[in-house]
């Protein structure tokens, strides 16, 4: 309890003290299944949060080990969890079958990869952690289902409603189930094992008892779509897997369409990789250096200090270290406070990431009036900052045993800021096509100037390029 308590103390110090205050009421006071996945945005929705504090301090809270993290790779289907792992390296698949939507998805790290965190066993102990013993409205909520779909509180009535029967099979266990089958579409369905089976009821009733089997492995497993007539059945399930499994038929009706339908936003392993805390304090063994994992959509940020050869000769060299120092600083606290990460240096210049474009526009407006106060307080012009975005799809990849970015996006982002001068941020028409960007630009007073479409070295087409001043 005290080596806890310790922890809860700096974490309130490395941290945000009200989100690090939150989560400790959460850990003494919550019900167990709140302290399981815990959705990172409905956290701090719920508790009057910013979203970007409770991100950090919940990354702090794993780093100490209050918390675990926890990478899932989601069914955008029906919002289920096909594989979870501690880290991101554990993803291993170049895709996932969902049995119970019969699809095959690529995990994209901005859309169907989520980022939970479960209170760790030495903090409290709860059910979560033994999940075989959780009974199966519980294990759908708590298991089953991503942090995205919008659960009802009283999600027992619920699968009361779906399911026409359940029953519960150790490993090695076989049980059958007889019941009278209804017109409608209704699935076999075990949510450990992903095994599925679809059944058409359809056409004239009979009287004729029909027997069916299904077997459950330790492998997500679709066995197909069978056509009854509605009447009586017999179902017999043999559990050939390693765990308990949770075997039933349920109606894929209204019910089960509302809860996959009800939606809300999740941390995205994008978001998370381009959060400066978890770049800082997970620095390596985010990915082997063999993975390559899409991403559809992110923003690429490239700095440059224009003229800092000639700047090092006009100061002198300490002079000058200090402001490129002071520089760096200013840049890594403008893009961390709107939610991205610096991922590396080069030279002079700084390539930053952001999960969405007006973070980005936001961040580089902020930069300028950064470099401008240092001027100021110096009584000098030395930082004169060049400044380009791009948004686009890249993948995320291992270089230098550092987590890095590749592809054409990332090329265009440097190539447009190889364009840019003090006088205007450089961006392309994704950017300024944004929504939020226009939104915030028409706050700002800001307007988006074309210039041209320039031809980039290494890019097929001419790329029409915006100037913000």
């Amino acid at each position: 309890m005290a080596e806890t308590d310790t922890l809860w103390a700096l974490l309130g110090q490395s941290a945000d003290p009200a989100v690090a205050a939150s989560l400790k009421s959460l850990v003494e006071t919550g019900e167990d299944r709140a302290l399981n996945r815990i959705n990172a945005l409905a956290f701090a929705a719920a508790r009057g949060h910013g979203e970007e504090e409770t991100i950090t301090t919940l990354v702090h809270a794993a780093r100490l080990g209050l918390f675990d993290l926890s990478w899932n790779v989601l069914c955008p289907g029906c919002g289920g969890v096909l594989e979870a792992g501690g880290a991101l390296k554990t993803i291993a698949h170049h895709d996932y079958f969902c049995s119970l939507c019969a699809g095959a998805y690529e995990p994209t790290l901005d859309e169907l990869v989520e980022v939970t965190f479960t209170v760790n066993p030495r903090t409290r102990h709860i059910a979560a952690h033994d999940p075989e013993a959780l009974p199966l409205a519980e294990y759908m909520r708590q298991v089953f289902w991503g942090s995205g779909v919008d659960l009802p509180e009283d999600i027992g009535a619920t699968m009361n409603e779906i399911a026409l029967d359940t029953m519960e099979l150790a490993p090695g266990e076989k049980a059958a189930m007889s019941l009278s089958l209804p017109e409608s579409f209704i699935i076999a369905f075990d949510p450990v094992t992903h095994t599925t089976l679809f059944l058409e009821i359809k056409g004239e009733p009979t009287h004729e008892r029909r027997n069916v089997s299904l077997v459950f492995s330790d492998f997500h497993a679709n066995a197909g779509k069978l056509t009854l007539q509605p009447g009586p059945a017999r179902f017999s399930f043999e559990n050939k897997s390693a765990k308990r499994t949770l075997p039933g038929l349920w109606i894929a009706g209204d019910a089960l369409h509302r809860i996959l339908g009800k939606r809300r936003p999740f941390l995205t392993a994008t978001r998370l990789l381009s959060n400066q805390t978890f770049r800082d304090l997970y620095r390596t063994g985010t990915l082997d250096k063999d993975q390559r994992f899409k991403i559809t959509s992110l923003t690429i940020l490239f700095t440059d200090l224009r003229g800092s050869t000639a700047l090092y000769d006009r100061v002198g060299d300490l002079a000058a270290f200090d402001l490129v120092r002071d520089h760096f600083s200013a840049l890594l606290t403008t893009v961390a406070a709107e939610g991205g990460a610096v991922v590396k240096t080069i030279g002079d210049a700084v390539m930053a990431t952001f999960p969405t474009p007006d973070r980005a526009i936001r961040a580089a407006m902020k930069m300028r009036e950064a470099m401008r106060k240092i001027n100021e307080a110096r009584g000098s012009e030395d930082l004169a900052l060049n400044i380009g975005l791009h948004e686009g799809p890249c993948l995320a990849v291992m270089l230098d045993e550092r987590q890095d970015y590749f592809g054409q996006t990332v090329n265009v982002a440097a190539r447009v800021q190889g364009l840019a001068d003090p006088s205007a941020i450089l961006v392309t028409k994704p950017i300024v096509e944004s929504a939020e960007v226009a939104r915030f630009l028409a706050e700002q007073g800001v307007a988006a100037k074309e210039r041209q479409a320039y031809a980039l070295r290494g890019v097929s087409e001419p790329v029409p390029v915006y100037e913000l001043r």
